[in-house]
């Protein structure tokens, strides 16, 4: 029951952010759909840790280097995804008040995603991998 708790929390805390980045593209003063694509990088953030998940047999090892990678892929893609909205503001193209909205909607759903990887990824009987 605890992991359909979490599911739930997950699911509200990932539509709120949603809903920052969909206010910071479609509200009247704002009106720019280009920060859409950090949607992009939401969901390809997941992708190096799935392949260093499969990639790596040794499990007993405090850090691998194919792990490391993966982290360092995935930093990127966030870093990114925080960067690509900053930058459409100072070039223009979009308010500052939609790219804080953009980036509070980030905050959000990255740690939704690193949530999701710490209730689910335990290697439990209620894990990520039955869903």
């Amino acid at each position: 029951m605890a992991g359909v708790k979490a599911l739930v929390a997950l699911s509200f805390s990932g539509a709120i952010g949603l809903t920052f980045l969909m206010l910071g593209c479609a509200l009247e003063d704002y009106g720019v759909y280009w920060p859409l694509f950090v949607l992009i990088f939401h969901a390809i953030s997941p992708i190096p840790h799935f392949i260093a998940k499969r990639a790596t047999y040794d499990s007993d090892a405090t850090s691998s280097a194919c792990r490391e990678l993966a982290y360092f892929f995935t930093t990127g893609i966030v870093v990114s995804a925080f960067g690509f909205p900053v930058i459409l503001a100072r070039v223009a193209v979009i308010k500052w008040g939609a790219c804080g909205l953009v980036l509070a909607g980030n905050a959000v759903i990255f740690l939704t995603i690193q949530g999701f990887f710490l209730v689910f990824g335990r290697g439990d009987d209620f894990s990520w991998e039955q869903w």
